[in-house]
């Protein structure tokens, strides 16, 4: 890699990598007039709403795998269990580093089970309606460590 001239500020659209070293080396010399803070303003915002996807998307892996589980006895191993349990960690370690973020798996429960009930279907190419249309365990339950459903009766 070659050594970056001083003299030139590296634009956030060319070189973002450049521009976020830049900037944090200009945030730690504390020359807050130099940085670029509409574009620092927005990358934090990003990195906020990219944590709420990550979550979203570990809580939809964890429902979509306790649904197969629920759902096709036969196919249980210990991949799906491997599945569910990172899932799980994922998101306690999410909520670890941001414990703000605690409320929203379960204000995302009810938007992340409908998807991940169309995931499910479509993994298994079982019908739709094998899948109950609201969750058949708690929010609860799903992040409880040892909890698997049990089978459809």
């Amino acid at each position: 890699m070659h050594a970056r001239d001083p003299s030139i500020t590296p634009d956030y659209d060319q070189d973002f990598y450049a521009w976020l070293v830049y900037n944090a080396q200009l945030l730690r010399e504390g020359r807050l007039s130099t940085v670029d803070a509409a574009h620092v303003a927005e990358e934090l915002e990003d990195m906020g709403k990219s944590q709420k996807r990550a979550l979203a998307s570990h809580l939809r892996v964890l429902l979509i795998h306790l649904l197969k589980w629920r759902c096709q006895p036969q196919l249980r191993g210990p991949s799906w269990r491997v599945f569910i349990r990172n899932a799980r960690d994922r998101i306690e370690a999410i909520v670890a580093d941001s414990p703000s973020l605690g409320r929203l798996p379960q204000e995302l429960f009810a938007q992340e089970y409908a998807k991940a009930r169309k995931y499910a279907a479509d993994e298994t190419d079982l019908p739709l309606a094998t899948f109950p249309e609201t969750a058949p365990f708690s929010l609860d339950d799903a992040l409880t460590e040892d909890f698997l459903p049990s089978e459809i009766a």
